[in-house]
């Protein structure tokens, strides 16, 4: 397996954390299971394999183009067949400006994203498809976001309100911090809540939650401290409630996920 990121241009960087490329030789089928990011993403299926996911205790092959909403609980896929994957992370609050959708009705789903864009989407995964060059590709991917950016400009005002407002509520949602954030911005905490929800797809609470255990992960990967000195790293009360979060987003208590690092979220903590 081999996992690459690539920088965004200067013109989109504030809205895509960077692109990828997910490439495999092995036609071994797994099983493995996503973690929540905070981010969505948009994912090119290039390759000969397929994934699924699973639905319902169903496991359902993902579309070619796959748009991934937020993630809040662990989601298991399997892998058939060799891959090439290229895929666009967005920051947790961008990816509302290129889909006219309010975000959380994507929320812990793979949708087909020529559904929700269309026929240019198609157009666009036929000519990945047509060359391997991964700087074309990129190139491909970036005049196709620019018109998306350049369609929804009169988002720009807002979605740059709320990056502000997800910037200033890190590690602190108490009410009273909410009051003073909401305030500076001239509305009301019920109207952030909101606004937060529509362009990320998720509450106050809820991402902060899942950005803690973001950064627990790649502290456990480093593997140079102990649980409890992770727990208030992270901003934890204590580490009893560090391992209550971090088993509701993996399924295991942080000890037991050492001893079941999976291959998909290995590369993804690189």
């Amino acid at each position: 397996m081999e996992f690459r990121n690539f920088p965004p241009s200067a013109i989109l960087k504030p809205y895509i954390r960077h692109y990828y490329i997910f490439e495999s030789d092995s036609a071994t089928e797994f099983e493995d299971t996503v973690f929540p990011s905070g981010d969505m993403e948009v994912i090119f299926n290039l390759g000969e394999g397929s994934w699924e996911s699973l639905v319902e205790n169903k496991f359902l092959r993902t579309p070619p183009v796959e748009l991934w909403g937020q993630i809040t609980k662990p989601l298991s896929i399997r892998s058939k067949g060799k891959h090439t994957m290229l895929g666009i992370k967005f920051f947790t609050h961008s990816a509302s400006y290129f889909f006219n959708d309010e975000i959380g009705v994507f929320n812990d789903q793979i949708s087909d994203l020529s559904d929700i864009v269309g026929s240019p989407v198609k157009v666009l995964h036929a000519q990945l498809l047509e060359t391997r060059d991964i700087d074309q590709r990129i190139r491909l991917i970036e005049n196709f976001l620019l018109k998306r950016l350049i369609s929804n400009e009169k988002k720009s005002f807002r979605i740059a309100k709320v990056a502000d407002i997800l910037s200033s509520i890190s590690h602190d949602v108490s009410a009273g911090h909410i009051i003073d954030i909401a305030s500076k911005h001239n509305i009301t905490p019920r109207y952030l809540q909101k606004l937060i929800y529509q362009h990320t797809g998720l509450s106050p609470k809820s991402f902060d939650k899942i950005n803690r255990f973001q950064l627990s992960l790649t502290l456990i990967a480093k593997n140079e401290q102990p649980f409890t000195a992770i727990a208030y790293a992270c901003g934890y009360f204590d580490q009893s409630h560090f391992i209550r979060d971090f088993k509701f987003f993996t399924g295991f208590t942080p000890s037991a996920y050492m001893d079941n690092i999976t291959p998909v979220n290995l590369l993804l903590q690189s």
